[in-house]
């Protein structure tokens, strides 16, 4: 009887734990899955597929803002890799994105409104809002874009010097060495084939 009981006793600790880990495993992704801006924007693009009115209008107010703090980040992203000049730049991105999360948050507030006068009076100004986040983005990856460029322009320049002396010495050497063949032509004695002097000492 102990025996059964101390059976029963673990397989429901072994089912007790399987369930855990499952639920935690599921809220993990769950997790990632809200984190996820790729996801995130596929469902925005699909939910204002099929809406329509303003509730379309919100939705696409919601894609752009995603699409451009997305434009931002693969800025920043890129001049990391280039080991471009950044200073600031992540710190404001950062201050960007926390001004878009709260707008974004509105935004999804105004999905749920029916409020005809609700709707007519925030909807202009949450999309001003928008218009000031892409404007501020495309600064951010302007100067993004500057710094690169700059920095492909100098690598370029010295690039083309490099090649430019080396060119240089090739054709330096080059002439050099034709000059001492030259030279060696000049000077070397006027010699008669061996098979001449052969039959100018047997004269036939």
């Amino acid at each position: 009887m102990m025996t059964l009981a101390w059976i029963m006793g673990a397989f429901a600790l072994i089912v007790l734990t399987s369930i855990v880990t499952v639920v935690l495993i599921v809220r993990a992704l769950y997790k990632r899955i809200r984190r996820s801006r790729t996801l995130n924007g596929a469902v925005l693009r699909a939910r204002a597929t099929l809406s329509w009115g303003t509730q379309h209008e919100v939705l696409q107010l919601r894609i752009r803002l995603n699409e451009t703090l997305d434009s931002g980040q693969a800025a920043l992203d890129l001049a990391a890799r280039s080991d471009g000049p950044r200073g600031e730049l992540p710190r404001l991105y950062r201050r960007i994105r926390a001004e878009a999360a709260t707008l974004d948050a509105e935004l999804r507030f105004l999905e749920s409104e029916t409020d005809p006068a609700a709707l007519a009076q925030w909807l202009p100004v949450l999309r001003r809002r928008v218009d000031q986040v892409v404007g501020l983005v495309r600064r951010l990856r302007s100067a993004v874009a500057a710094g690169l460029s700059g920095l492909s322009d100098e690598s370029l320049a010295v690039l083309r010097a490099d090649v430019d002396r080396e060119v240089d010495a090739l054709h330096a050497g080059m002439q050099e060495l034709h000059t001492l063949n030259s030279n060696d032509l000049l000077f070397e004695p006027h010699r008669q084939p061996y098979p001449a002097r052969l039959d100018s000492r047997n004269p036939s």
